[in-house]
Protein backbone atom coordinates (compact mmCIF):
# COMPACT_ATOMS: atom_id res chain seq x y z
CA UNK A 1 0.00 0.00 0.00
CA UNK A 2 1.34 3.05 -0.79
CA UNK A 3 0.71 6.36 1.16
CA UNK A 4 -1.70 9.22 -0.28
CA UNK A 5 1.16 12.33 -0.69
CA UNK A 6 -2.47 14.17 -1.06
CA UNK A 7 -5.05 14.28 1.70
CA UNK A 8 -8.63 13.10 0.13
CA UNK A 9 -10.85 16.12 -0.96
CA UNK A 10 -14.27 14.52 -0.47
CA UNK A 11 -16.09 15.61 2.42
CA UNK A 12 -16.11 13.61 5.59
CA UNK A 13 -18.64 13.26 8.16
CA UNK A 14 -16.59 14.30 11.40
CA UNK A 15 -17.93 13.58 14.73
CA UNK A 16 -16.69 15.30 18.03
CA UNK A 17 -17.01 13.48 20.76
CA UNK A 18 -17.70 15.82 24.31
CA UNK A 19 -18.70 15.31 27.93
CA UNK A 20 -22.78 16.36 28.35
CA UNK A 21 -23.01 19.72 28.12
CA UNK A 22 -20.30 20.52 27.07
CA UNK A 23 -22.09 20.34 23.06
CA UNK A 24 -22.16 24.14 23.11
CA UNK A 25 -18.81 25.18 24.00
CA UNK A 26 -17.59 22.96 21.16
CA UNK A 27 -19.53 24.87 18.94
CA UNK A 28 -18.56 27.94 20.21
CA UNK A 29 -14.40 26.47 19.60
CA UNK A 30 -15.08 25.43 15.94
CA UNK A 31 -16.94 29.03 15.02
CA UNK A 32 -13.37 30.41 16.37
CA UNK A 33 -11.26 28.33 14.12
CA UNK A 34 -13.74 28.86 10.83
CA UNK A 35 -15.86 26.09 11.15
CA UNK A 36 -19.98 26.44 9.99
CA UNK A 37 -22.74 24.41 9.75
CA UNK A 38 -22.43 22.09 12.80
CA UNK A 39 -24.89 19.74 14.05
CA UNK A 40 -25.21 19.43 17.98
CA UNK A 41 -26.17 15.95 19.71
CA UNK A 42 -25.98 14.43 22.94
CA UNK A 43 -22.54 14.13 23.33
CA UNK A 44 -21.24 15.24 20.23
CA UNK A 45 -20.81 17.85 17.44
CA UNK A 46 -21.32 17.09 14.03
CA UNK A 47 -19.62 18.59 11.33
CA UNK A 48 -18.24 18.22 7.52
CA UNK A 49 -14.76 18.78 6.70
CA UNK A 50 -11.38 17.06 5.04
CA UNK A 51 -8.62 15.52 6.74
CA UNK A 52 -6.87 18.58 6.94
CA UNK A 53 -9.85 19.66 8.97
CA UNK A 54 -9.14 16.52 11.28
CA UNK A 55 -6.00 17.70 12.28
CA UNK A 56 -6.77 21.07 12.84
CA UNK A 57 -9.62 19.91 15.19
CA UNK A 58 -6.90 17.52 16.83
CA UNK A 59 -4.54 20.53 17.49
CA UNK A 60 -7.07 23.30 18.36
CA UNK A 61 -10.60 21.91 20.37
CA UNK A 62 -9.28 22.13 23.71
CA UNK A 63 -13.44 21.00 25.21
CA UNK A 64 -13.71 17.70 23.03
CA UNK A 65 -12.48 14.24 24.22
CA UNK A 66 -11.81 12.48 20.55
CA UNK A 67 -12.32 13.39 17.11
CA UNK A 68 -13.58 10.41 14.83
CA UNK A 69 -14.38 10.54 11.05
CA UNK A 70 -17.47 7.52 9.79
CA UNK A 71 -16.32 4.77 7.39
CA UNK A 72 -19.77 3.53 7.50
CA UNK A 73 -23.38 3.17 8.44
CA UNK A 74 -25.94 0.97 7.63
CA UNK A 75 -28.85 -0.68 8.96
CA UNK A 76 -28.84 -4.02 10.47
CA UNK A 77 -31.58 -6.92 10.16
CA UNK A 78 -29.86 -9.16 12.28
CA UNK A 79 -26.42 -9.96 14.31
CA UNK A 80 -24.66 -11.79 10.97
CA UNK A 81 -25.50 -8.41 8.49
CA UNK A 82 -22.94 -6.99 10.96
CA UNK A 83 -20.23 -8.92 9.76
CA UNK A 84 -21.30 -9.51 6.27
CA UNK A 85 -21.65 -5.18 5.84
CA UNK A 86 -17.97 -5.18 7.59
CA UNK A 87 -16.67 -7.15 4.93
CA UNK A 88 -17.41 -4.65 2.57
CA UNK A 89 -15.40 -2.07 3.80
CA UNK A 90 -11.94 -1.89 2.47
CA UNK A 91 -9.89 -1.83 5.75
CA UNK A 92 -6.29 -2.40 4.11
CA UNK A 93 -6.86 1.17 2.78
CA UNK A 94 -7.73 2.59 5.93
CA UNK A 95 -4.22 1.05 7.90
CA UNK A 96 -1.34 -1.48 6.76
CA UNK A 97 -1.22 -5.31 8.31
CA UNK A 98 1.63 -4.03 10.45
CA UNK A 99 -0.19 -1.73 12.32
CA UNK A 100 -1.99 -2.95 15.57
CA UNK A 101 -6.19 -1.69 16.25
CA UNK A 102 -9.02 -2.78 18.43
CA UNK A 103 -12.42 -2.07 18.26
CA UNK A 104 -14.53 -0.28 21.16
CA UNK A 105 -17.54 1.85 21.32
CA UNK A 106 -20.95 1.41 22.31
CA UNK A 107 -23.96 -0.70 21.69
CA UNK A 108 -27.20 0.26 22.24
CA UNK A 109 -29.61 -2.94 20.97
CA UNK A 110 -31.65 -5.93 21.90
CA UNK A 111 -30.10 -7.77 18.82
CA UNK A 112 -27.12 -8.86 20.50
CA UNK A 113 -27.16 -10.97 23.56
CA UNK A 114 -23.63 -9.86 25.06
CA UNK A 115 -22.79 -6.67 24.57
CA UNK A 116 -18.82 -7.46 23.60
CA UNK A 117 -20.08 -9.49 20.98
CA UNK A 118 -20.54 -6.60 17.91
CA UNK A 119 -16.84 -5.83 18.46
CA UNK A 120 -15.45 -8.70 18.43
CA UNK A 121 -17.78 -9.54 14.77
CA UNK A 122 -16.00 -6.30 13.53
CA UNK A 123 -12.39 -7.39 14.51
CA UNK A 124 -13.12 -10.88 13.07
CA UNK A 125 -14.18 -8.74 9.42
CA UNK A 126 -11.03 -6.73 9.59
CA UNK A 127 -9.08 -9.47 10.51
CA UNK A 128 -10.37 -11.77 7.93
CA UNK A 129 -10.30 -8.82 4.92
CA UNK A 130 -6.63 -8.79 5.61
CA UNK A 131 -5.90 -12.28 5.45
CA UNK A 132 -7.94 -12.70 1.80
CA UNK A 133 -5.80 -9.97 0.29
CA UNK A 134 -2.55 -10.16 1.99
CA UNK A 135 -2.44 -13.83 3.42
CA UNK A 136 -1.61 -12.32 7.26
CA UNK A 137 -3.67 -9.90 9.40
CA UNK A 138 -2.97 -7.15 12.02
CA UNK A 139 -2.62 -7.70 15.79
CA UNK A 140 -5.43 -6.70 17.97
CA UNK A 141 -3.89 -4.19 21.14
CA UNK A 142 -6.88 -3.52 23.33
CA UNK A 143 -4.51 -1.05 25.71
CA UNK A 144 -2.34 0.60 23.19
CA UNK A 145 -3.45 0.57 19.72
CA UNK A 146 -1.80 2.06 16.27
CA UNK A 147 -5.62 2.32 15.22
CA UNK A 148 -8.76 2.48 17.26
CA UNK A 149 -12.31 1.91 15.64
CA UNK A 150 -15.57 3.03 17.06
CA UNK A 151 -18.88 1.01 16.85
CA UNK A 152 -21.88 2.30 17.46
CA UNK A 153 -25.19 0.69 17.44
CA UNK A 154 -28.73 2.31 18.21
CA UNK A 155 -31.73 -0.16 17.84
CA UNK A 156 -30.71 -1.39 14.18
CA UNK A 157 -28.35 1.39 13.37
CA UNK A 158 -24.62 0.53 13.37
CA UNK A 159 -21.92 3.39 12.47
CA UNK A 160 -18.24 2.18 12.46
CA UNK A 161 -15.99 5.28 12.29
CA UNK A 162 -12.32 5.65 12.66
CA UNK A 163 -11.19 7.33 16.43
CA UNK A 164 -8.16 9.57 14.74
CA UNK A 165 -7.57 10.74 18.01
CA UNK A 166 -6.67 7.56 20.04
CA UNK A 167 -5.79 8.26 23.68
CA UNK A 168 -8.34 11.02 24.73
CA UNK A 169 -7.65 14.36 23.86
CA UNK A 170 -7.50 15.56 27.55
CA UNK A 171 -4.20 13.47 27.76
CA UNK A 172 -2.46 17.01 26.43
CA UNK A 173 0.83 15.79 27.21
CA UNK A 174 1.86 18.46 29.56
CA UNK A 175 1.40 17.15 33.08
CA UNK A 176 4.29 16.08 34.99
CA UNK A 177 2.76 15.79 37.93
CA UNK A 178 -0.78 15.52 39.87
CA UNK A 179 -2.97 15.17 42.92
CA UNK A 180 -5.17 12.90 44.05
CA UNK A 181 -8.26 13.73 42.10
CA UNK A 182 -6.91 16.03 39.72
CA UNK A 183 -8.97 17.79 36.98
CA UNK A 184 -9.87 16.43 33.85
CA UNK A 185 -8.22 18.67 31.06
CA UNK A 186 -11.23 18.86 29.34
CA UNK A 187 -13.28 19.73 31.99
CA UNK A 188 -11.18 22.12 33.15
CA UNK A 189 -11.11 23.94 30.10
CA UNK A 190 -14.90 23.40 29.58
CA UNK A 191 -15.07 25.26 32.72
CA UNK A 192 -13.22 28.10 31.94
CA UNK A 193 -15.52 28.44 28.81
CA UNK A 194 -18.35 28.15 30.42
CA UNK A 195 -17.22 31.50 33.26
CA UNK A 196 -17.76 33.34 30.06
CA UNK A 197 -14.19 35.31 31.69
CA UNK A 198 -12.89 37.06 28.68
CA UNK A 199 -9.32 36.15 28.53
CA UNK A 200 -8.23 39.82 29.67
CA UNK A 201 -9.05 40.41 32.92
CA UNK A 202 -7.62 38.80 36.05
CA UNK A 203 -8.03 35.23 36.31
CA UNK A 204 -7.75 33.23 39.92
CA UNK A 205 -7.94 29.86 41.70
CA UNK A 206 -6.74 29.79 45.22
CA UNK A 207 -7.54 26.24 45.25
CA UNK A 208 -5.08 25.36 42.70
CA UNK A 209 -3.84 22.18 42.72
CA UNK A 210 -1.92 20.71 40.46
CA UNK A 211 -2.90 23.82 38.34
CA UNK A 212 -4.41 22.53 35.47
CA UNK A 213 -7.36 25.60 35.51
CA UNK A 214 -4.37 28.31 35.88
CA UNK A 215 -3.03 26.36 32.79
CA UNK A 216 -5.82 25.98 30.49
CA UNK A 217 -6.88 29.18 31.07
CA UNK A 218 -3.34 30.04 29.98
CA UNK A 219 -3.37 28.29 26.78
CA UNK A 220 -7.16 29.87 26.08
CA UNK A 221 -5.54 33.43 26.64
CA UNK A 222 -2.73 33.05 24.33
CA UNK A 223 -4.22 31.24 21.76
CA UNK A 224 -1.43 28.17 22.14
CA UNK A 225 -3.05 25.06 21.75
CA UNK A 226 -3.74 23.06 24.46
CA UNK A 227 -2.75 20.09 22.77
CA UNK A 228 0.44 21.34 21.24
CA UNK A 229 2.85 19.42 24.06
CA UNK A 230 0.69 16.27 22.43
CA UNK A 231 3.01 13.81 20.76
CA UNK A 232 0.44 10.84 19.85
CA UNK A 233 -2.54 11.26 17.48
CA UNK A 234 -3.87 8.23 15.80
CA UNK A 235 -4.31 9.66 12.66
CA UNK A 236 -0.27 9.13 12.08
CA UNK A 237 -0.77 5.64 12.03
CA UNK A 238 -3.77 5.93 9.07
CA UNK A 239 -2.78 5.05 5.24
CA UNK A 240 -3.45 8.51 4.14
CA UNK A 241 -1.34 10.40 6.86
CA UNK A 242 0.41 13.60 4.99
CA UNK A 243 3.15 14.40 7.26
CA UNK A 244 3.92 17.45 5.54
CA UNK A 245 0.11 19.17 6.01
CA UNK A 246 0.65 17.80 9.58
CA UNK A 247 3.74 19.50 10.16
CA UNK A 248 3.45 22.65 8.45
CA UNK A 249 -0.25 22.84 10.65
CA UNK A 250 2.12 22.54 14.08
CA UNK A 251 4.45 24.93 12.59
CA UNK A 252 1.97 27.55 11.92
CA UNK A 253 0.37 27.05 15.56
CA UNK A 254 1.59 29.54 17.89
CA UNK A 255 3.94 28.67 20.56
CA UNK A 256 6.01 31.46 22.09
CA UNK A 257 4.47 34.39 23.86
CA UNK A 258 6.48 37.32 25.66
CA UNK A 259 3.93 38.06 28.02
CA UNK A 260 0.33 37.26 29.10
CA UNK A 261 -2.93 39.19 28.23
CA UNK A 262 -3.87 39.28 31.61
CA UNK A 263 -2.77 38.26 35.30
CA UNK A 264 -3.10 34.47 35.97
CA UNK A 265 -2.67 33.89 39.87
CA UNK A 266 -3.29 30.25 41.77
CA UNK A 267 -2.29 29.70 45.04
CA UNK A 268 -2.94 26.93 47.56
CA UNK A 269 -2.35 26.53 50.91
CA UNK A 270 -0.16 23.03 50.20
CA UNK A 271 3.39 23.60 49.25
CA UNK A 272 3.23 20.20 47.56
CA UNK A 273 0.36 21.37 45.26
CA UNK A 274 2.15 24.43 44.21
CA UNK A 275 5.21 23.02 43.78
CA UNK A 276 3.20 20.48 40.99
CA UNK A 277 2.12 23.47 39.60
CA UNK A 278 5.57 24.94 39.24
CA UNK A 279 6.47 21.79 37.57
CA UNK A 280 3.45 21.51 35.19
CA UNK A 281 4.06 24.80 33.79
CA UNK A 282 7.79 25.41 34.04
CA UNK A 283 7.86 23.18 30.37
CA UNK A 284 5.23 25.30 29.34
CA UNK A 285 6.11 28.58 26.63
CA UNK A 286 3.60 31.12 29.31
CA UNK A 287 4.74 29.23 32.68
CA UNK A 288 7.08 31.86 34.21
CA UNK A 289 4.24 34.45 33.50
CA UNK A 290 1.79 32.94 35.49
CA UNK A 291 1.80 33.79 39.48
CA UNK A 292 1.58 31.42 42.14
CA UNK A 293 2.05 31.42 45.74
CA UNK A 294 1.94 29.19 48.78
CA UNK A 295 -1.25 30.69 51.09
CA UNK A 296 -4.01 29.77 52.56
CA UNK A 297 -6.81 31.87 50.42
CA UNK A 298 -7.58 33.50 53.44
CA UNK A 299 -4.43 35.62 52.92
CA UNK A 300 -4.75 35.88 49.21
CA UNK A 301 -5.41 39.46 48.50
CA UNK A 302 -7.24 40.20 45.39
CA UNK A 303 -5.41 42.33 42.55
CA UNK A 304 -6.45 45.60 41.61
CA UNK A 305 -7.73 44.74 38.27
CA UNK A 306 -10.62 42.82 38.54
CA UNK A 307 -11.96 39.32 36.68
CA UNK A 308 -12.81 35.91 37.14
CA UNK A 309 -12.10 33.07 40.10
CA UNK A 310 -13.10 29.37 39.18
CA UNK A 311 -11.62 27.44 42.06
CA UNK A 312 -12.52 23.58 43.17
CA UNK A 313 -12.01 23.70 46.86
CA UNK A 314 -11.98 20.13 49.00
CA UNK A 315 -15.38 18.52 48.60
CA UNK A 316 -15.29 17.38 52.72
CA UNK A 317 -14.71 13.75 51.65
CA UNK A 318 -11.63 13.55 54.41
CA UNK A 319 -12.11 16.57 56.03
CA UNK A 320 -15.50 15.53 58.53
CA UNK A 321 -16.60 18.63 60.49
CA UNK A 322 -14.32 21.10 59.18
CA UNK A 323 -15.80 21.61 55.71
CA UNK A 324 -19.07 23.64 56.58
CA UNK A 325 -16.33 25.41 58.60
CA UNK A 326 -13.83 26.57 55.78
CA UNK A 327 -16.73 27.21 53.03
CA UNK A 328 -17.83 29.51 55.40
CA UNK A 329 -14.58 31.32 56.00
CA UNK A 330 -14.33 30.99 51.67
CA UNK A 331 -17.67 32.69 51.56
CA UNK A 332 -16.47 35.20 53.75
CA UNK A 333 -13.41 35.99 51.93
CA UNK A 334 -14.72 36.16 48.65
CA UNK A 335 -17.59 38.61 50.18
CA UNK A 336 -15.31 41.08 51.24
CA UNK A 337 -11.98 40.22 49.27
CA UNK A 338 -13.46 39.50 45.90
CA UNK A 339 -15.24 42.63 45.08
CA UNK A 340 -16.02 42.97 41.05
CA UNK A 341 -15.11 39.55 40.79
CA UNK A 342 -17.40 36.56 39.55
CA UNK A 343 -16.94 33.57 41.68
CA UNK A 344 -17.17 30.42 40.54
CA UNK A 345 -17.24 27.54 42.66
CA UNK A 346 -16.81 23.89 41.67
CA UNK A 347 -17.95 21.54 44.92
CA UNK A 348 -19.94 18.15 45.75
CA UNK A 349 -20.48 19.06 48.97
CA UNK A 350 -24.55 21.20 49.52
CA UNK A 351 -23.33 21.80 53.41
CA UNK A 352 -20.50 23.41 51.99
CA UNK A 353 -22.75 25.42 49.52
CA UNK A 354 -24.68 26.21 52.20
CA UNK A 355 -21.94 27.65 54.33
CA UNK A 356 -20.63 29.58 51.89
CA UNK A 357 -23.75 32.19 52.85
CA UNK A 358 -23.85 33.78 49.54
CA UNK A 359 -26.43 33.29 46.84
CA UNK A 360 -25.34 32.17 43.55
CA UNK A 361 -27.13 33.69 40.40
CA UNK A 362 -26.01 30.59 38.25
CA UNK A 363 -25.71 26.79 39.16
CA UNK A 364 -24.73 23.90 36.44
CA UNK A 365 -24.60 20.34 37.66
CA UNK A 366 -21.45 18.65 37.06
CA UNK A 367 -19.90 15.32 37.29
CA UNK A 368 -15.82 15.94 38.62
CA UNK A 369 -14.69 12.17 37.94
CA UNK A 370 -17.87 10.10 39.63
CA UNK A 371 -18.88 13.12 42.05
CA UNK A 372 -21.50 14.39 41.02
CA UNK A 373 -20.98 18.53 41.81
CA UNK A 374 -22.42 21.72 41.14
CA UNK A 375 -20.54 24.87 39.77
CA UNK A 376 -21.90 27.85 40.73
CA UNK A 377 -21.37 31.27 40.06
CA UNK A 378 -21.34 34.41 42.54
CA UNK A 379 -20.97 37.61 41.68
CA UNK A 380 -19.21 39.44 44.24
CA UNK A 381 -20.29 43.52 43.83
CA UNK A 382 -19.47 46.31 45.68
CA UNK A 383 -20.59 46.71 48.76
CA UNK A 384 -22.13 43.65 50.86
CA UNK A 385 -25.43 45.71 51.35
CA UNK A 386 -26.43 46.02 47.52
CA UNK A 387 -28.67 44.28 46.18
CA UNK A 388 -28.44 42.76 42.40
CA UNK A 389 -31.68 41.65 40.78
CA UNK A 390 -30.36 38.89 37.86
CA UNK A 391 -32.14 36.29 35.95
CA UNK A 392 -30.80 33.04 38.27
CA UNK A 393 -30.52 29.73 36.45
CA UNK A 394 -30.34 26.15 37.32
CA UNK A 395 -28.45 24.18 34.43
CA UNK A 396 -27.72 20.53 34.34
CA UNK A 397 -24.66 19.65 33.51
CA UNK A 398 -23.60 16.40 33.39
CA UNK A 399 -19.09 15.56 33.03
CA UNK A 400 -17.60 12.05 32.90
Amino acid sequence: MKDKSTLPSRKLTITLKTVFGLEEAVVQELEELGFSGMTVANRAVYLKGDWEDVYKLNLHCRCVISVLVKIAEFELRNEDDLYRQCMRIDWPSIFSVDKTFAVKGAVFSDMFNHTQFPYLLVKDAIADTFRKQFNERPDVNIKTPQVMFDLYIRDRKATISVNTSGVPLFQRGYRETAGEAPLNEVVAAGLVRLSGWDRKSTFMDPFCGSGTLLIEAAFLATGIPSNIERQHYAFKNLSNFDSEVWEKMLNDARKRVTELPCEIIGSDISDEMILKTRRNLRALPFGRFVKTAVLPFQEVKAPEEKGVLISNPPYGIRMGEEIEEMYEEFGSWMKHEMKGFNCWVLSSSEEGFKSIGLKPDKKIKVFNGELECSFRKYSIYDGSKKVHKSNSTDVELLIK
